[in-house]
């Protein structure tokens, strides 16, 4: 698995998302997700909406994805 590939699937699975994903050993990775569809959500439903997105790959091709989410108005843009 690779970081351009859980970008791509995170940006389709979540229309109007911007994602930003570095992971250097291939099972262990960090996203930065700015997508609209966060407004109004708590955290772990934004981390749900995110995993969801990434289907059986959680917890076999990616063992770890730290996530951090954010609106565009958090992330300023």
């Amino acid at each position: 698995m690779n970081a351009d590939l859980i970008r791509q699937l995170i940006e389709t699975g979540l229309p109007g998302a911007r994602a930003e994903v570095r992971g250097e050993d291939g099972v262990h990775f960090e996203a930065t997700v700015i997508c609209p569809a966060f407004a109004g959500k708590l955290p772990l439903a934004r981390h749900r909406m995110v995993y969801a997105t990434l289907g059986d790959r959680m917890g076999g091709e990616i063992h770890a994805l730290q996530l951090r989410t954010l609106t565009p108005e958090e992330a300023g843009v």
